[in-house]
């Protein structure tokens, strides 16, 4: 049976057992016998997580469900990020790291030249 959290106006919070077809029904606070309706408790890290990082994990969770279908709109809008074809913004910028040596061979900048380049 699971344990659900339920609010005394006098004596705060408390938990009790209850089962699911019960769950939404007030409970007895055990100091005073007062129903008590229940409450979702929200853990604290949800509420101090950064604005940004919460609408990124609404929005893949409301993917989850809800995949993006791609049409003429939303190809039209992101025509501008996908210029080139990967998407990243360092070429957005218009600046590249690819460099060429003088007998015309790639040059890698990064110390790993087995990665593929853009």
């Amino acid at each position: 049976m699971p344990v659900y959290d339920y609010k005394c106006p006098d004596h705060g919070i408390f938990y009790e057992l209850a089962t699911m077809d019960e769950s939404n029904k007030p409970a007895q606070c055990p100091h005073c016998q007062t129903l008590s309706p229940r409450i979702i408790m929200i853990p604290p890290e949800i509420l101090d997580m950064a604005p940004a990082k919460r609408n990124a994990i609404e929005k893949n969770e409301a993917a989850q469900h809800e995949p993006q279908v791609s049409t003429v709109d939303s190809r039209a809008e992101n025509t501008e990020k996908l210029k080139h074809g990967c998407g990243c913004q360092y070429h957005k910028k218009g600046k590249s790291k690819l460099m060429w040596t003088a007998d015309g061979k790639k040059m890698f900048p990064s110390m790993r030249p087995w990665m593929i380049s853009h």
